[in-house]
């Protein structure tokens, strides 16, 4: 395993110097299709507070926790997994966690039309102030990820608000909170197995603790927790978008610290109903990578919406909740 060589984005000075910043994006996406953002402009006494109370939640009874299990969530596809209880390339990840999205009232537009994947979010009544910390949390971060999207626009030689005209005036925001045991020296269970992601942008928080690995070029790198960083990577559909200049890049977790890990990605997603095609005048390698790719499918052959697409995705990680989704 290599040391990280990932790079670091100074996103704060994309407004005052924004050709340098696109060249940079543009050089680590082409490079490794992950990149650490600084000068976000979110605050590290919200980041500390989400990490106390997340860690105050999975410290709960299991009893407690599955108050709030993701079949209580319906359509909306949110709360509670146990650990064992996702899966990745069919086996099941060494991890527990919770699934949040936007908060939609039940008079949302796409609520009354039961679209999968939209609806409220489930809390428990403690640990006190973790919902009004989550959602805010996910408020920040959600501009955040407009800002990084306005970067990569730029790098591709659109105009900054290309993907917000076409694809993110409503994105589909996706937000986890993820426990990884300690594990002893024995034990070899992948916190979560290679993957790639399956929307536009993923914006990952993590804890102290490390355990992230990137598939660059063909090697596994670490890449280990900055202080009051967010680590990003590039999703599928910006691979499908980019015909594959921009390559969706696998990863995993292995927690080998013997600590326990929480790591907290948000998943910044086309529109539900949208459909994702690929950029014009876009010069790319080659469109079928499938070789090449962790799960032997090509994301160019895509037809349909992002919503149909992630459906499919999401449902092999938890097959039997698919069933009542799609009911």
């Amino acid at each position: 395993m290599k040391d990280a060589q990932i790079p670091i984005i100074d996103i704060g000075l994309l407004d005052l110097n924004p050709l340098k910043i696109a060249e940079n994006i543009k050089a680590v996406c082409r490079e490794h299709g992950f990149f650490y953002v600084s000068n976000h402009g979110i605050s590290e006494e919200l980041q500390a507070q989400l990490k106390k109370l997340s860690q105050d939640f999975f410290d709960l009874p299991i009893s407690e926790k599955m108050k709030i299990d993701m079949s209580k969530g319906g359509k909306a596809w949110r709360g509670y997994f146990p650990v064992n209880g996702e899966l990745t390339s069919g086996q099941p990840d060494l991890k527990e966690g919770i699934y949040f999205g936007q908060e939609l009232s039940s008079d949302n537009s796409l609520v009354k039309a039961e679209t999968p994947m939209h609806g409220a979010n489930l809390f428990l009544d403690h640990p006190l102030f973790f919902k009004e910390t989550v959602l805010e949390y996910i408020h920040h971060v959600t501009q955040l990820g407009h800002k990084i999207l306005e970067g990569i626009a730029l790098s591709l030689g659109l105009e900054s608000d290309y993907f917000h005209q076409n694809y993110t005036q409503d994105p589909l925001i996706l937000f986890r909170i993820f426990h990884y045991p300690a594990q002893d020296s024995s034990q070899s269970q992948w916190g979560v197995g290679e993957h790639t992601d399956y929307g536009l942008l993923t914006i990952l928080l993590q804890d102290e603790v490390g355990g992230l690995q990137v598939k660059s070029r063909g090697q596994w790198i670490d890449a280990p927790p900055i202080a009051n960083t967010f680590i990003c990577n590039i999703g599928d559909m910006l691979d499908r978008m980019t015909g594959g200049l921009y390559r969706s890049t696998p990863h995993r977790v292995f927690n080998q610290s013997r600590k326990s890990r929480y790591s907290f990605p948000l998943f910044f997603d086309p529109g539900f109903n949208t459909e994702v095609y690929r950029i014009e005048n876009i010069e790319s390698p080659s469109e079928d990578d499938r070789n090449e790719r962790w799960d032997q499918s090509s994301v160019h052959e895509l037809s349909g919406t992002y919503g149909e697409y992630i459906l499919g995705k999401v449902g092999k990680v938890f097959p039997e909740l698919l069933k009542d989704v799609l009911e």
